[in-house]
């Protein structure tokens, strides 16, 4: 029996319902740190960067708030990615292709898996193309190697560094072996940066693995890489089910390939815009190391013909 319902007038009842009715809190205002397990509250977790204040576990970072970490005071510039066709092989497993990336883009309200832009870092020129792991896991599909041919031909074009940032399972099952010819243009585009002798810099984040480190994400002239990110092509668990023996510890993690000289600097996030902008001013920097003092030119006395 309510005795709130069944004894108490309806003029009071109301103002006790007020009184003792909850109110819906969001669920979003706190987050569990998937590295020591703390509640970090949302403010000071977008302060941090998404790095977690008590272990310095590097959460995934989205691909908006990467760009603005980037670039001089946030701004940058996107380029609009040519166009593909959604479902060339006219895939379908429990769901259609073209119907999972129809609820992709109106979750993520991009494209695709991949964004490129230009702007400024550190006053210098600069392409930048990152993915987006939240679009079916930063898949590289055709749509991704048009990007970073376009990203590659932008730098070329503009005589600036290019710097990509993947975030990415691998190849997109969906698309098969056109997925893996990505493979194959992607390399080709980098080398075409290379060949003007512009800066090539890949920022390895979590993750990084398949078809796109079997190409162009391991092919900068310096790569980086977070704290804590898991590079490498086949899982931990497919190649211990493989060899059928037990990986070391932190195997695939950024720390263990800088050991064994796979990656150049694990920087962590707080310190990546500034070792960014430090690493081009040295590639980049085409001037005198010094200033140019003009020198005195000793010439003869004039003679006098007569």
């Amino acid at each position: 029996m309510n005795w709130l319902t069944n004894f108490v007038r309806p003029s009071l009842k109301e103002k006790l319902k007020g009184l003792v009715t909850q109110k819906e809190v969001p669920d979003n205002l706190w987050h569990k740190c998937p590295g020591c397990g703390h509640m970090i509250f949302h403010r000071d977790l977008e302060k941090a960067l998404n790095v977690c204040q008590h272990c310095g576990h590097h959460m995934r970072l989205s691909v908006k708030k990467r760009l603005g970490m980037l670039f001089d005071e946030g701004h940058y510039q996107r380029i609009e990615l040519p166009k593909v066709a959604d479902d060339p092989l006219k895939f379908k497993d429990q769901k259609r292709y073209t119907d999972r990336l129809k609820d992709t883009r109106s979750k993520t309200g991009e494209h695709d898996a991949i964004v490129v832009a230009h702007g400024k870092m550190g006053g210098m020129n600069v392409v930048v193309a990152a993915f987006n792991f939240d679009f079916q896991g930063g898949s590289m599909g055709i749509a991704v190697g048009e990007g970073i041919v376009a990203a590659a031909e932008l730098a070329v074009l503009q005589d600036a560094p290019l710097i990509v940032v993947p975030a990415s399972g691998g190849a997109r099952m969906q698309e098969g072996i056109l997925s893996l010819m990505q493979m194959a243009r992607t390399t080709v585009a980098v080398d075409k940066v290379k060949e003007r002798r512009l800066p090539y810099i890949v920022l390895l984040t979590d993750p990084t693995t398949g078809g796109v480190s079997a190409s162009f994400a391991m092919l900068g002239d310096i790569a980086l890489a977070e704290p804590g990110a898991v590079i490498g092509f086949a899982g931990a668990r497919v190649i211990e089910s493989t060899i059928r023996e037990k990986l070391p510890e932190g195997f695939q993690k950024a720390e263990y390939l800088l050991e064994h000289g796979m990656i150049d600097m694990v920087v962590p996030r707080r310190d990546l815009r500034a070792t960014l902008v430090r690493i081009l001013s040295l590639l980049k920097n085409r001037a005198p190391a010094g200033e140019l003092v003009a020198l005195p030119i000793d010439t003869p006395d004039a003679v006098d013909e007569d």
